[in-house]
């Protein structure tokens, strides 16, 4: 596990092997712990816009001792042999989860698809940004690890403002770079009833696009 502080002293110390300046998107338990939500995590999950950014960080974190590894154990089949699936690099119990452009297709613009930015100067700059509540909801949803779920219930809990409507809109548009996007969302949201409301129209939303897919 790697606690709030050390995130922030691993990140500056990646900055300083960097080759180059490098821009990336924190997802998942990272962005979680930039936001306050929680205060460890076991696995780094950054979406880079390019093959080169990402690798320029691969370099770095092989520098620190990270190594490749399988992605068995960790996400399942049909993620596993997903065509946007991430590179993994792991030391001790850390784990860096890196993806390119999206995240099982789901596709982020590093560019606009954030609300915060962290500098980390080294001899060269990381640039972290980070999502909103609820594209950290809806990537929560399609990623299905096993601590997934209970950090989506960690988010309903502390904040009380969630726009679904702007979950169910995302979705929808990305359905089609993303086939089972709509099934786990609707499931997601199952489960969560019983922590919160969720309007009956968000629902019929989901079931509407998944019969206009077939």
């Amino acid at each position: 596990m790697i606690n709030t502080e050390d995130q922030e002293e691993l990140f500056k110390l990646i900055a300083e092997y960097l080759a180059e300046d490098v821009t990336c998107l924190a997802i998942g338990g990272t962005a979680m712990m930039f936001a306050g939500y929680k205060n460890a995590t076991k696995d780094i999950d950054l979406v880079f816009e390019s093959e080169n950014q990402r690798q320029i960080f691969i370099d770095a974190i092989k520098k620190l001792g990270y190594k490749e590894k399988a992605l068995f154990g960790i996400y399942d089949e049909k993620r596993r042999v997903h065509k946007n699936k991430p590179k993994m690099f792991s030391r001790g119990e850390e784990r860096f989860d890196l993806f390119l452009k999206d995240v099982f297709g789901f596709k982020l613009d590093i560019n606009t698809a954030f609300t915060q930015r962290h500098d980390f100067l080294g001899k060269k700059e990381l640039i972290v940004k980070i999502l909103s509540k609820e594209h950290l909801l809806l990537l929560k949803a399609i990623t299905g690890r096993e601590k997934d779920a209970e950090d989506i219930e960690t988010i309903i809990e502390i904040e009380k403002n969630i726009d679904w409507q702007l979950i169910i809109s995302e979705a929808i548009k990305q359905k089609n770079s993303n086939k089972w996007i709509l099934h786990d969302l609707e499931s997601t949201m199952q489960n969560l009833r019983k922590k919160t409301f969720i309007k009956k129209q968000y629902f019929d939303q989901i079931y509407e696009a998944e019969q206009n897919k077939k």
